[in-house]
């Protein structure tokens, strides 16, 4: 499997499993309907770990532009590989998310309030204060890549330079999305990976969901530019920190 196509599978199993567990949760007539946060944050964490697994031996399953800019600012990653992997991370959460609307197409239709539909798809701040939502997102990625940046060894396989989610395997990865979900994710929805956000905000603009919201694009840049800023931060740090 090449790294570009494993992108695109790990990140289409993160997005199946997560946005699959908020529609799960917050549709109408679903059987884990009313789960509430827990459920929600227990569901990526593992859509998380089942993406890192499947993905790690062949990309070193980054699923997330802001660990791919993070891991090439840090020079644990090639930057110019990173432009294929954002296309194959984008494809990958356009495709999840279609998934997930074939399959609740019909609680889609017995729900009646728009925001839950679109939630299914992407974020959204609790409170809207755009100042503090894009420093919530920001923060939230820069403890993932941080965390990621210190527990990620590079492996050389056929002299190709594969960094990977973790020399200790993928639950780290899962732990830390689920811990940053219960402490950090009650203001924006933590999406704190753009292709989490974009690739499902797009699909959600051309379904055909009935009496649907609006997708919000005035809002869209925080969950893309707030994740790739906080990479940035996190993989600076990590440079400062190495070289003290």
């Amino acid at each position: 499997m090449t790294p570009f196509i494993a992108e695109i599978i790990g990140t289409f199993l993160l997005i199946t499993l997560g946005c699959g567990v908020v529609a799960n949760v917050v549709l109408n007539q679903t059987y884990g309907n009313g789960g509430g946060w827990i459920v929600i944050t227990t569901g990526w964490a593992l859509a998380v770990y089942v993406g890192v697994v499947v993905a790690t031996p062949y990309s070193g399953a980054h699923l997330n532009p802001a660990v791919s800019i993070g891991l090439a600012m840090a020079g644990e990653f090639p930057w110019a590989d990173v432009p294929s992997y954002i296309i194959a991370q984008l494809i990958g959460a356009i495709l999840g998310a279609f998934i997930v609307w074939s399959m609740y197409k019909e609680h889609f239709k017995a729900t009646l309030d728009k925001a839950l539909k679109r939630a299914v798809f992407c974020t959204a701040p609790a409170i809207r204060n755009i100042g503090t939502n894009f420093l919530c997102e920001t923060v939230g990625t820069f403890v993932l890549i941080f965390t990621v940046l210190y527990f990620t060894d590079a492996t050389i396989t056929d002299s190709q330079t594969v960094v990977g989610l973790g020399s200790l395997g993928a639950l780290p990865v899962a732990f830390v999305v689920w811990a940053i979900g219960l402490s950090l994710g009650g203001t924006t929805g933590y999406a704190i990976n753009p292709a989490r956000d974009l690739g499902p905000r797009i699909v959600h603009s051309f379904l055909p969901i009935n009496d649907k919201e609006s997708n919000d694009w005035g809002y869209a840049w925080v969950p893309i530019v707030g994740p790739i800023l906080g990479g940035i931060l996190a993989a600076g740090l990590s440079l400062l920190l190495n070289n003290l």
